[in-house]
């Protein structure tokens, strides 16, 4: 967050004009800047990052019943955004070695139902986005990437929302850059500009006319402005965070019974995530066990996988997705913000060590 003073003198004008929604100002000044910053042709805000994920999605037309092949090692919003434009969610496995959609298995999985593929670069770490393009255009099939993990991140020099048909991205709270709450869809086609503010707007084009059926997804000028105050400083942030992440790894890349996920040297981080991998599933519940009752909250960040959970009713139980539902077993995010103080990582070490030899 900015600094209280900061926020405050910035939201001042507010009172002057009473303007609080519906694109003002603010809301323009942050869009512009994001498109600078994240180095993407087009860009449009939204609420938050599911309205973002469900609205990019509805903007292509897809007939209904059609097939998106995704990953279930994601937050629940992804498959939740495809199944509320009454699309039928494809699960994919993941590679063990990033946690990112295995591109050598989405062939296999095409149909002639199948619209698009929604990869996730998860906890930042980017999908093969050659070969997923390649399968992409041989099939003649869109590529939305959720990219909600990935703010600020480049892959060979680009913004990572400069690839694929569409990226959405995720302005919530816990993320490295936030605007409270508040979200984004990137692209190349101008003219997608216009279909999403219909979309976000109710349709609205004037005050006697309503183009289209729409839903409400604005970001308001509040949350434009945290906006623009915190970006000012994300770099900053993150290389705040990079500083915990090196130590962390620094004193967990060597222990057995522990693994860590690898990066692309061709990308960039923005630090947002510190996952590790125990051995089995009894020493991951027994270290979040062992964290939780010393005040120190880590995550299960994806546990269950999406295809497993209850709202399916056991829809998906039959997919081989052996290597996901591995990671999903052993998974525990670890602390990881810009003000964590060395001595509490060395709290949080002292105990994944003491866990992890215990139950060697």
């Amino acid at each position: 967050m900015p600094t209280y003073e900061e926020f405050v003198e910035a939201i001042k004008p507010l009172w002057d004009t009473h303007w609080l929604t519906n694109m003002g100002q603010y809301h323009k000044i942050l869009e512009d800047s994001l498109r600078d910053y994240l180095d993407v042709p087009c860009i449009s805000l939204m609420v938050n990052g599911h309205m973002a994920l469900e609205l990019a999605i509805q903007s292509f037309d897809f007939p209904e019943g059609g097939e998106i092949i995704t990953t279930p090692y994601t937050f629940i919003s992804t498959t939740h955004a495809i199944v509320r434009n009454k699309l039928m969610p494809v699960f994919c496995d993941v590679k063990p070695e990033n946690g990112c959609i295995d591109e050598s298995k989405i062939e296999e999985l095409i149909t002639e139902k199948t619209v698009a593929i929604l990869p996730v670069h998860v906890y930042g770490n980017v999908c093969n986005i050659e070969e997923i393009e390649r399968i992409a255009y041989k099939y003649n099939i869109k590529v939305i990437y959720d990219a909600a993990h990935a703010f600020g991140v480049t892959y060979k020099g680009r913004g990572i929302g400069s690839y694929g048909d569409a990226s959405i991205f995720s302005f919530h709270a816990t993320k490295v850059f936030n605007t409270i709450e508040g979200g984004a869809i990137t692209f190349h086609n101008p003219a997608m500009y216009d279909k999403l503010r219909n979309l976000k707007n109710f349709g609205i084009r004037g005050e006697e006319l309503v183009v289209e059926v729409g839903a409400n997804a604005k970001m308001n000028e509040l949350c434009a402005i945290m906006g623009i105050c915190n970006l000012k400083r994300v770099d900053e942030v993150a290389a705040c965070r990079k500083k915990i992440h090196d130590y962390y790894i620094s004193n967990l890349h060597n222990i057995d019974g522990i693994s860590l996920l690898d990066l692309t040297e061709e990308q960039t981080r923005n630090y947002a995530y510190f996952p590790i991998f125990l051995k089995n599933e009894q020493m991951r519940n027994a270290l979040y066990d062992t964290l939780h009752a010393d005040g120190i909250n880590s995550r299960k960040y994806f546990h269950p996988l999406t295809s497993d959970q209850a709202c399916f009713k056991n829809k998906y139980k039959n997919m081989k997705l052996d290597v996901a539902k591995d990671l999903s077993n052993r998974v525990l995010v670890l602390p990881m913000y810009e003000g964590l103080a060395f001595e509490d990582v060395d709290r949080i070490l002292a105990i994944v060590k003491d866990i992890v030899y215990k139950y060697k």
